[in-house]
């Protein structure tokens, strides 16, 4: 049966792997190694409405995403947001010993923090999984530490203090996260680079093809769906390496591409206009002026 699982709550998700109560119901840290999904059932998909940060490894399942397959042999960092969708392929006949961590934050935990916006503003927990972040032994070993010390302090008798000393935790972990992964995009240049370039091979063939007349301009969920990445980590990527984010990438591209069709054919401004996605003649002349300081026209009189 196609069912796809939705946990409210965090003891609903322990219930789920066969584990006891969660101590904290707002927070937990769960033993990896002890989560037992339902063993009939080979395919699992599901909604959480909480945060999840997993550090796994020697997993028996495969985590979807683009047709990637993850492998959990090494110390690997995941992060998933309220109401993201997961899917899972279970191999029961697998013979594992996996371990690890996975700790769940209830959106209400963060209410009136200052984690509560900040938390959003960090782009990882919009990767998907086959994005994750793989760790050296000695960044594991911090995030093990923090995610410990969590866990000592929920287990604690809750005082005024608590929430307050969790929560600096939690930033912890995040900042840390974040420096790891910039390390990761800095130690993986030739793995990013080819993203770039089969990034300008989609963008080509897109404006190459007559797609452009029937569906617009591209969005960035679009270009990165056929690279299969997360809109989020392409956007990540491009500013590292390109101080720009995909709307302002593909933004350049229409505007080298509106430039030599302006200089070097003999088509009307608005059958330029509509050979790149545009709808209206008006709305690419006001956007071809704001990128150049110059209306089509004006360029193209600079050619004759």
């Amino acid at each position: 049966m196609d069912k796809t699982f939705r946990f409210n709550s965090i003891a609903e998700f322990h219930r789920f792997c066969n584990l006891p109560g969660p101590e904290h119901p707002l927070i937990s840290l769960i033993d990896y190694s002890l989560v037992k999904y339902p063993v009939d059932d080979k395919e699992l998909k599901w909604i959480q409405n909480f945060y999840s940060v997993g550090l796994k490894r020697n997993v028996n399942a495969r985590f979807n995403y683009g047709q990637q397959q993850l492998d959990f042999n090494n110390g690997i960092l995941t992060f998933v947001s309220p109401l993201q969708f997961l899917k899972l392929e279970i191999d029961p006949s697998a013979v594992v010993d996996p371990s690890g961590w996975l700790l769940l934050i209830h959106p209400d935990f963060l209410w009136n923090t200052t984690l509560a916006k900040k938390i959003k503003t960090y782009d990882f927990f919009q990767y998907a999984v086959n994005e994750a972040l793989f760790m050296s032994d000695k960044e594991e070993h911090i995030i093990v530490d923090i995610l410990q010390s969590i866990k000592s302090e929920y287990q604690s008798n809750i005082d005024k203090f608590s929430q307050d000393l969790i929560i600096a935790q939690l930033e912890r972990l995040l900042i840390y996260s974040e420096r790891f992964y910039e390390r990761q995009f800095i130690t993986r240049q030739k793995t990013n680079h080819d993203i770039l370039d089969r990034l300008e091979i989609v963008l080509n063939d897109y404006f190459q093809s007559s797609q452009p007349l029937k569906n617009g301009i591209p969005s960035v969920k679009q270009i990165a769906d056929q690279l299969h990445i997360s809109p989020n980590y392409l956007g990540t990527l491009l500013r590292l390496h390109t101080k720009q984010n995909t709307q302002q990438h593909i933004q350049n591209k229409l505007i080298d591409l509106a430039k030599v069709r302006l200089s070097t054919s003999n088509l009307s401004i608005t059958e330029i206009a509509f050979e790149l996605g545009f709808e209206h003649t008006q709305s690419f002349s006001k956007f071809f002026k704001n990128k150049t300081q110059q209306s089509p026209i004006e360029f193209r009189r600079s050619f004759t």
